[in-house]
């Protein structure tokens, strides 16, 4: 993407939190970020290129579309954003794909389970929770778990055998009742696991099932006159419901289900998905489907709503939808919420469907002009080099000599993708002496643009250096003395691999092979190696042909000079007659050339 194509959609993105999606042309998402501000945190990658890593402006250059999910807080974005991650592994969030950077609840799989929270997740057959957005917040939870149902925290091998064996001692959280001690045999393994039963309740949101586990503890206590156990019970029965009116973690009121909304126009249906799992929305999509004549908006919602949920592999017993429909399965509940958590939820997806489609009528408008060949040629290379303007006017430069000798330099210049001959330039090297690339680079780039400065012409948008990093530094060298570094972009190519330089970055850029801006750039480089040679292979011949004149004797340089420029070449000269040599330059002079070219 272009700054030029962000600027067509800037106005559809809000400023309000959510997850953005960078995909390249062939539908891939390449990156996946999450956003306080999603339009502040998209602009940033517009801006200055400068100040962005190498890396960044590759994801950006590669991209070829944005899209984007609102949500309803900066918590919401960090946990959909882990989940697409997880799920598409864009190739650019790296440092995210073992999901370190979030905090996980674990229940080992192991014989008397440990709970415990962690970072890492090892897929060794435990069960892990989250991911969580804080470790504070997961604290909290682990705190409650802790509080209800007292677990082990030691990292004994609790085998059948070892327990029998008496191996064990229980330690100082037995004491503090923190612990039943199952490593000494005071717990059973089935009495442990109904309360490890309870914490996989708690953490996947099924808080009633352990209200009721609780109370019935309670009951059994009361019952066989055990009212100290049966008043601990109570407090943390209390306990409990305290934390579940105030936790943000997991809804307690929303657990799986499928939101649907709808919005239309007279050619398109668009259809917004949003999946909650566990109280979590952990995936988003939104769909496009062509209008037949007499559509409604129930028909469309009956029949997209069982292919998305066909797709996504959804089992949620509920779908919420802004209107009434009929699905074929009657054993899925149809909700259409006027109030509460499951009307946000719609009124969240409402408003995704609707920048979708302000986005999509922003990029159809964009793209209403035709393209023509160049315009399309010079478009793919303004986004392959991450250019702020498209390059209309390319200058090439290359230079050429034998060990030193006769050095010279070329131009050559195309515009609209096509050279244009008229504008091509030959340089004499004047400074350097030997076989220097590098300073007759500088000289030449100096000398070309201090003119075109001084006269006002217009500056090329880009300028390609037949060479690597050398050359290109050398001609960065003139570019900054003449202070331009701001108005042209540079670039050197080097002829093994094909690789592109920039001037402030020491890694290589590879363009597709097939690409149309790759064979405009290797044009426009064997165009200037062309156009150099030439020019060096006449300048030689030009000076063999000088010097065989000037040793004949009694004939110097004027003489010389006077003979080429109005018989051609040496062989002209000794096809010509005495007579028509000496009407140039005299019968005397005449006689020695004629002498002295047929030894």
């Amino acid at each position: 993407m272009t700054t030029e194509d962000y600027k067509q959609i800037s106005d559809t993105i809000p400023k309000e939190p959510g997850v953005y999606r960078f995909i390249d042309n062939q539908d891939t998402i390449i990156y996946v970020g999450k956003a306080k501000k999603l339009k502040n945190r998209v602009s940033s990658y517009f801006g200055e290129k400068k100040h962005q890593a190498y890396k960044t402006r590759t994801m950006v250059k590669n991209a070829s579309r944005l899209e984007f999910t609102i949500v309803e807080s900066e918590a919401d974005a960090l946990l959909l954003e882990n989940t697409l991650i997880k799920k598409f592994q864009p190739r650019y969030n790296v440092m995210l794909k073992d999901a370190k950077s979030y905090t996980y609840l674990c229940i080992k799989n192991e014989r008397f389970p440990r709970v415990f929270f962690t970072r890492k997740v090892i897929r060794d057959g435990s069960k892990y929770f989250g991911p969580y957005t804080s470790k504070w917040k997961t604290s909290q939870i682990f705190d409650i778990i802790k509080n209800l149902f007292p677990l082990r925290t030691c990292n004994y091998n609790l085998s059948e055998a070892n327990i029998e064996a008496g191996k064990f001692k229980v330690c100082l959280e037995y004491h503090l009742n923190n612990c039943a001690g199952p490593c000494a045999g005071h717990e059973s393994e089935e009495a442990y696991n109904r309360k490890i039963d309870q914490v996989t309740n708690i953490l996947n949101g099924n808080f009633k099932t352990v209200k009721d586990f609780i109370k019935s503890e309670m009951e059994h206590f009361a019952a066989n006159l055990q009212f100290e156990h049966a008043e601990w019970m109570k407090d943390k029965l209390s306990l409990f419901e305290a934390y579940q009116a105030k936790s943000t973690v997991v809804s307690h009121t929303i657990t799986d289900v499928d939101v649907f909304s709808i919005a239309s126009d007279e050619e398109w249906a668009f259809v917004n998905y949003m999946k909650v799992v566990n109280g979590a929305l952990i995936n988003t999509d939104t769909v496009e489907l062509k209008m037949n004549l007499d559509s409604d908006p129930e028909e469309i919602l009956e029949y997209v709503v069982p292919e998305i949920r066909e797709k996504y592999n959804s089992i949620a017993p509920e779908v919420v939808v802004p209107m009434k429909i009929f699905l074929p399965d009657p054993l899925i509940n149809i909700t259409i919420p006027q109030r509460g958590d499951k009307k946000k939820l719609l009124d969240l997806s409402s408003k995704n469907v609707k920048f979708f489609i302000l986005q999509k009528k922003k990029l159809a408008a964009s793209h209403s002009k035709k393209q023509t060949p160049a315009e399309r040629i010079l478009k793919t290379m303004q986004t392959d080099l991450n250019m702020d303007a498209m390059p209309i006017h390319i200058e090439c430069f290359d230079n050429s000599n034998i060990q030193g000798t006769h050095p010279v330099a070329s131009c050559v210049v195309f515009k609209n993708a096509r050279p244009s001959k008229k504008d091509y330039r030959k340089f004499n090297i004047k400074t350097v002496e030997g076989p220097d690339d590098f300073a007759s680079m500088e000289e030449v780039v100096f000398r070309r643009y201090k003119r075109l400065k001084n006269e006002g012409g217009s500056l090329p948008q880009l300028v390609i250096i037949d060479g690597g990093k050398g050359q290109l530094h050398s001609a960065m060298n003139s570019i900054k003395k003449l202070g331009l570094e701001k108005k042209i972009t540079v670039i050197g190519i080097a002829k093994r691999l094909e690789e592109i330089f920039f001037a402030d970055d020491p890694i290589p850029l590879y363009i597709n092979k097939k690409s149309e801006s790759l064979k405009v750039i290797q044009q426009a480089r064997n165009e200037a190696h062309r156009f150099a040679i030439n020019f060096h292979r006449d300048k030689r011949s030009q000076n063999f042909l000088s010097s065989e004149l000037e040793q004949i004797e009694g004939i110097g340089p004027k003489t010389t000079r006077l003979l080429l420029s109005n018989f051609g070449s040496v062989n002209r000269v000794k096809q010509a007659s005495v007579e028509d040599l000496a009407v140039l330059i005299g019968n005397q002079k005449a006689k020695l050339v004629k002498e002295g070219l047929s030894k």
